[in-house]
């Protein structure tokens, strides 16, 4: 079944995510957009997605849980989890390993974890957007312990991303699907850096104005979180 998608996006709780990126927001502006399937994909922290989940039954878009991770390196993970339970406690893995330094919201942005009805619950205090100590190397069989996958984020970018900070792509990390951004010229990317898998492209939307229209779709054999990891999985299958 083919189902559009996009496997990226920030709410509220991401310090670079726009204070209007709630749950219902985003859920809802994705429907609009012709999207079936979204991740919620904060920095370093799942704490929105049971909300935007709910929302999304209620709007018929499946939502996946996921993460943005920070590297040691500063490279930018896209982790997708299979449930919301394992999502909990991945992000109480990643909170153990982030600095033990506090938000300022004048520096860095509003953190604010909702509820289905956009109501806030907690302003997070724990900074979001710092690296933590995972290293990049342990990403993938890390998400395999939890039963998710990680997907090096958009490896067009100069920054935080595994092309940016490495200067190429090592096959030792072992991904086998990479992220790009929607207007990446991926032919050039691969001619570039020699990559070996499949790709991905979602908006890394901040803010409703950069979700985009559904026009990316993606093969699922069950319309699940977990079927929406094999369905990328199999991306990278060569």
């Amino acid at each position: 079944m083919e189902v559009t998608y996009d496997l990226h996006m920030h709410s509220c709780l991401s310090p670079c995510g726009a204070d209007d990126m709630t749950p219902n927001n985003l859920v809802n502006m994705a429907a609009l957009a012709g999207l079936q399937v979204i991740a919620v994909s904060d920095h370093n922290t799942t704490r929105n997605v049971p909300a935007a989940m709910a929302v999304g039954r209620e709007a018929g878009v499946l939502v996946v849980p996921a993460m943005e991770l920070t590297t040691k390196e500063d490279i930018h993970v896209l982790c997708l989890l299979p449930d919301p339970e394992t999502a909990e406690d991945f992000r109480k893995y990643v909170y153990a390993r982030l600095p033990q330094r506090k938000n300022r919201p004048k520096a860095f942005g509003n953190q604010f974890v909702m509820d289905e009805n956009d109501e806030i619950i907690e302003e997070e205090t724990q900074i979001l957007n710092f690296g933590s100590s995972i290293g990049v190397y342990e990403t993938k069989a890390l998400l395999e312990d939890f039963h998710g996958l990680a997907v090096p984020a958009h490896i067009d970018r100069a920054s935080y991303s595994l092309t940016g900070v490495m200067g190429n792509v090592d096959q030792d990390l072992g991904f086998r699907v990479y992220e790009t951004t929607i207007d990446c010229d991926r032919q050039a990317l691969m001619d570039r850096y020699g990559f070996r898998g499949g790709f991905i492209s979602n908006s890394d939307a901040h803010d409703l104005i950069a979700i985009r229209d559904g026009e990316r779709t993606l093969d699922v054999e069950s319309m699940s979180p977990r079927g929406v990891i094999e369905a990328v999985k199999r991306l990278g299958e060569f």
